[in-house]
């Protein structure tokens, strides 16, 4: 992405950090990593690779309360110990691969239940940061221990690692069919999909995610019509993926997710239904139906934890309020490209702190401009002025004599009944016109969304018809978006007669610009 291109995701709302730090405090596999750092000591003991001997285990199941009874408790303790000592929670000390020394094979401290020699754990220095460090700090950790987390949803389950054993004990990868650069990528990929889900204006930030949708968006071409049964097939065994990788990272905190039916994956008869997500195609399937196949949703904690490492990847991921600090220049070009509630959300942290008058002063400074960009700016410049006082008049004011700006003072003011405004000539009229048109193609579109879609050819129209002869003054206006609007005009207006009598202006407006 180059410096000066727009971000293509929408700006994402996040909790403050004290917040976020609190959640990721709460989160069961991190806050069972803390309990093992602080009962690591003298009597830990590790193997080759740091792990918790096998000895110690049950020690550890017991520490964090977990049923020793349950075949997946170990899983989870191991689980937590390697998230601890990824994080810095713990340090470990490796065995010495060439054996015990005398006085440790003598006094058998070197012994760890028939495994060899054995190594040692403490409490680690990052340790003192989940209580006495910033809640940056406890976020760092925690962005770690997803590191960790993510890495381990990655690798294949357990039973397939033995079935893919060879009689030599190595795993023959070819039967496996494992990438691990391919399957880190493909988790990737499906983390930032759900995430630009919740991000998008209207979408699942409310709500939760079918994994059908989700695995389709990873396996179905964006150009396909009706999936084919191999495609479908494919979404069945991604759907299957994700529903093993969404439960290891539910612990930690960056998922909700409700896993898909058990009932469901033992009936081989309802796969292609599964791939389908419950809906036959053109169908509105049940709400409970679709949830029987798989919800996720990204916790806010996931939002922050997915968007750190986007950034880290280099793409731009926008967070609401990370302008209030810069000029009103960068704030409206920014919020040029967001959404009107976004862009709302944005401007009111801007404002927060900010002298009224200063404020407005700037802004209408900064949305001067005969760029592309400038009908854009001057409509978020509205926007930003729209809940301003009495305070912002004499800013106001001062710029109703401005070629670009007087029209949108005079609308400002006449909004408030403040009655000794002079009129505005006609020039100055079929300018903010094309100004206000140009703005409308530069937020929505011509197709637009929803109300969209009517609004701009009702408005179109109605402009038309309140103003005889709208055309041949319209290709006039000194404004570099003219030929573009009339333009847009000539394909959007609903009556064929002034639609071409539009395209006839626009080809005027061209002709003499050039």
């Amino acid at each position: 992405m180059s410096a000066d291109s727009h971000p293509t995701l929408p700006p994402v709302r996040l909790l403050p950090d004290a917040e976020l730090a609190r959640d990721a405090l709460a989160a069961p596999l991190f806050a069972r990593a803390v309990r093992l750092a602080r009962w690591a000591g003298p009597q830990t003991r590790v193997d080759i690779g740091g792990e918790l001997v096998a000895a110690q285990v049950p020690e550890a199941v017991a520490l964090l309360g977990l049923d020793p009874a349950d075949e997946d408790s170990a899983a989870h303790a191991s689980q937590a110990w390697r998230v601890a000592v990824d994080t810095g929670l713990v340090e470990v000390t490796e065995p010495e691969e060439d054996g015990p020394g005398p006085e440790e094979a003598a006094d058998g401290e070197g012994e760890s239940g028939g495994e060899g020699e054995s190594g040692t754990a403490e409490p680690g220095e990052d340790l003192a940061l989940v209580t006495g460090g910033t809640p940056g700090d406890v976020l760092d950790l925690w962005l770690a221990a997803l590191d960790t987390v993510l890495a381990d949803a990655a690798v294949p389950a357990l039973d397939d690692l033995v079935d893919a054993l060879d009689a030599g004990g190595e795993i023959d990868f070819d039967q496996l069919d494992w990438n691990p650069r391919r399957e880190a990528d493909f988790l990737d990929g499906v983390l930032a999909n759900l995430y630009l889900l919740s991000v998008a204006e209207g979408g699942a930030a409310d709500g939760p995610v079918p994994l059908p949708v989700l695995a389709a968006s990873m396996v179905v071409p964006d150009d396909m019509g009706d999936p084919t049964d191999a495609v479908l097939e494919q979404v069945s065994d991604a759907m299957m993926r994700l529903d093993d990788q969404f439960r290891q990272l539910e612990p930690i905190g960056l998922v909700e997710f409700r896993p898909v039916d058990e009932d469901l994956m033992a009936d081989a008869e309802d796969e292609e239904f599964l791939a389908a997500g419950g809906a036959e195609p053109g169908a509105a399937p049940d709400e409970e139906d679709v949830s029987r196949y798989g919800m996720v949703r990204l916790t806010p904690l996931g939002l922050y934890g997915i968007r750190a490492r986007m950034l880290e990847a280099g793409v731009e991921a926008p967070a609401v309020g990370e302008l209030a600090g810069k000029g009103a220049d960068v704030l409206l070009d920014a919020v040029s490209h967001y959404s009107e509630s976004a862009a709302q959300a944005e401007i009111e942290q801007w404002l927060a702190g900010r002298p009224v008058p200063t404020a407005v002063a700037e802004l209408l400074a900064a949305a001067r401009g005969s760029d592309a960009g400038g009908p854009l700016r001057r409509l978020r410049c509205q926007q930003a002025l729209a809940p301003a006082g009495a305070e912002a008049e004499p800013a106001v004011r001062a710029v109703l004599d401005d070629a670009e700006l007087g029209g949108l003072a005079r609308v400002w003011l006449a909004e408030r009944g403040v009655t000794d405004v002079p009129a505005p000539d006609e020039e100055m009229v079929f300018w903010l016109t094309v100004d206000t048109i140009a703005a409308q193609l530069a937020a929505d579109g011509e197709g637009g969304e929803g109300g969209e879609a009517r609004e701009l050819p009702l408005l179109i129209e109605s402009l038309t018809a309140h103003h005889a002869g709208f055309f041949e003054q319209a290709w006039r206006v000194e404004h570099p978006a003219t030929a573009f609007v009339l333009e847009a005009m000539g394909r959007l207006h609903p009556d064929k007669k002034a639609a071409k009598e539009a395209r006839k202006a626009a080809f005027k407006a061209r002709s003499r610009n050039a």
